[in-house]
């Protein structure tokens, strides 16, 4: 079973996200690459995990798609 992900963890930047293990950043083993995978909070802000995959974007209000009122007469 997975770990629980933390969402706001007090110090990511001692840690490697990108697997399971969570390693500390002076002894990476999963071998996904030379640096430390950052963690979510650090790329995108503290409020990263309420953009979520279901978000919803506002609507595109360009003039270009409201119709013209006048076009039809």
């Amino acid at each position: 079973m997975a770990k629980k992900f933390p969402l706001n963890p007090a110090h990511p930047e001692r840690i490697c996200w990108g697997c399971d293990k969570y390693c500390p950043v002076d002894s990476l083993s999963c071998g996904n690459g030379s640096d430390r995978t950052q963690h979510p909070a650090e790329l995108f802000g503290d409020d990263w995990f309420e953009w979520g995959c279901d978000a919803q974007e506002e609507p595109a209000t360009d003039e270009a798609d409201v119709p013209d009122p006048s076009a039809g007469r």
